[in-house]
């Protein structure tokens, strides 16, 4: 038995190890630089003020869509130093409409990207390359509903790649030099995208979540082997625990004692982080869209007074660049942000004053307006905690708004379903049932070390994730070393077994 656990550890090493020092590597890189991505503050930063004149009513531009339905949200903003308005159904793509001519926009051409990508550069000259469906720095499901990208280089300080919704005509990517390059060592590694670059997803993705599993029980064997090795009361010729004295050998099995468990859970948790076979999959048949009742953003609650809303906005403190309709219980509310991404609410169809967020009596009122059959429980969170908490850069998810106060909803449904609603908008930003939570767990707390008190202090996090990166690091060299000079030896014994069988027998 010991023999197959030896040679399976042997062979998988061999097979996996170079894989596992990469995965390593690239897991340290990406601890400094992000996967490229747009943060809102990018995006708002380039926007200028709405002015009172600027654009039609949002009624207007609703029936200039042409489409029957209503739309869940919308939203004016701009694009190439042109105010649009951006009409979200829910599946598909944006509907962009002219915020000035009232027309609907019906393709994005390249002059009008270029415009685009040029006012997000601020003026630098910018060249189209092409236009694309995804490459290296668009892999992720966020740019769906945005493709085909155009793709624009700028020739700015930094040497942007900006990606240029094809619907919108908005900037939606921008990726630059130094993130291009440090990803090719980063992210580009670490996800295995070389592969990606070769075949479908779906055998992309099987790729890398059963080489993370072999890559786990190669380290689980070895851990194994190691403890099965190592002579708790005694001592070898060499006068030490382990077999091996000095070199690659005593350095892979000592620091396999020491911190292969910590090698093992990043393996494992990173591979569950790719949610493999359903485990993580939703399961709450809550639909947070009953938060929106009727009537939606039809022509009636959009009949908004531009000038005044912008008015009631700049009274409030802000400047807008951005207005935002959603609708809350049966009441459409106006969110106007401004370019360091402040906002202020009001009410779509009143002439109330704006206001910083909505107050917690009237979320919970419509929270049990909309699920009246429902047993909820409500929480205030002034503070983070262990499910809502920010993260900055270069977090995957530093671009994600996490302000406080929140209002926590529970259900008591099978699912254990929560919704988190943000009073400075009156929206859901996050759903998770007990399924999703588990998640937190897996890859949040156990791959990126998202653990509050080490959030709070990012220098000793660094450095214990340093400390023990580097630990790893000689793990999988020392692996790597050895398995060479195995397979180094193998063609040296086998001239060795040849020539001696080629040799005539002895005479006696």
């Amino acid at each position: 038995m010991k023999r197959y656990l030896y040679l399976a550890h042997r062979w998988l090493g061999i097979g996996l190890g170079l894989f596992v020092l990469l995965w390593i590597v690239s897991g340290v890189v990406m601890l400094f630089v992000a996967y490229p991505k747009l943060t809102p503050e990018e995006h708002l930063s380039r926007l200028q003020p709405l002015s009172v004149d600027c654009c039609i009513a949002p009624g207007a531009a609703l029936a200039a869509s042409k489409v029957p339905r209503t739309p869940l949200s919308l939203r004016l903003t701009g694009a190439g130093g042109s105010p649009r308005y951006l009409l979200d159904y829910g599946d598909g793509p944006l509907l962009a409409v002219d915020a000035r001519s009232g027309k609907r926009i019906e393709h994005i051409g390249a002059a009008e990207a270029l415009a685009s990508a040029r006012q997000f550069a601020d003026g630098a000259e910018v060249r189209l390359l092409d236009r694309v469906e995804e490459d290296a720095w668009t892999r992720n499901h966020a740019l769906a509903r945005e493709r085909p990208l155009y793709r624009v280089q700028a020739d700015d300080a930094e040497g942007r790649l900006l990606y240029v919704s094809s619907h919108s005509g908005l900037v939606v990517r921008d990726a630059t030099a130094h993130e291009r390059a440090w990803n090719l060592l980063g992210a580009w590694l670490h996800w295995l995208y070389p592969l990606r670059e070769v075949m479908p997803k779906t055998l992309w993705s099987v790729a890398l979540v059963y080489g993370a599993l072999l890559a786990a029980v190669l380290v689980l064997l070895g851990m194994l082997i190691g403890l099965m090795r190592w002579r708790f009361a005694g001592r070898y010729r060499n006068g030490s625990h382990s077999p091996y004295p000095v070199g690659a050998g005593r350095l892979h099995h000592v620091g396999g004692l020491l911190i292969g468990v910590v090698l093992l859970v990043w393996l494992g948790s990173g591979m569950l982080s790719m949610e493999p076979w359903g485990l993580f999959e939703k399961r709450s048949t809550i639909d947070a869209a009953a938060l929106r009742q009727a009537p939606l953003l039809n022509a009636e609650a959009l009949d908004t007074d531009l000038a005044a809303a912008l008015a009631r906005l700049r009274q409030a403190g802000i400047e807008p660049v951005e207005l935002q309709w959603h609708v809350l219980g049966d009441q459409p509310y106006l969110l106007g942000i401004d370019a360091g991404g402040e906002t202020r609410i009001l009410p779509a169809t009143h002439s109330e004053p704006a206001q910083e967020r909505l107050e917690r009596a009237l979320l919970e009122r419509e929270v049990r307006q909309a699920w009246p059959e429902q047993q909820l429980r409500f929480e205030w969170l002034e503070r983070e905690d262990f499910h809502y908490y920010a993260r900055s850069e270069p977090s995957l998810y530093s671009h994600l708004p996490r302000r406080l106060p929140l209002l926590r909803v529970r259900f008591d449904d099978p699912a254990a379903t929560w919704l988190h609603l943000d009073p400075y908008s009156g929206t859901v930003i996050e759903q998770l049932d007990q399924r999703r939570r588990a998640v937190r767990w897996v890859f949040k707390l156990l791959h990126s070390w998202d653990w509050l008190p080490l959030l709070q202090r990012p220098l000793l996090r660094d450095g214990l994730l340093l400390a023990f990166s580097a630990g790893m690091l000689l793990i999988a060299i020392s692996g790597v070393l050895l398995g060479w000079r195995r397979l180094r030896g193998r063609p040296r014994r086998a001239r060795e077994r040849t020539a001696r069988a080629a040799q005539p027998p002895r005479l006696p």
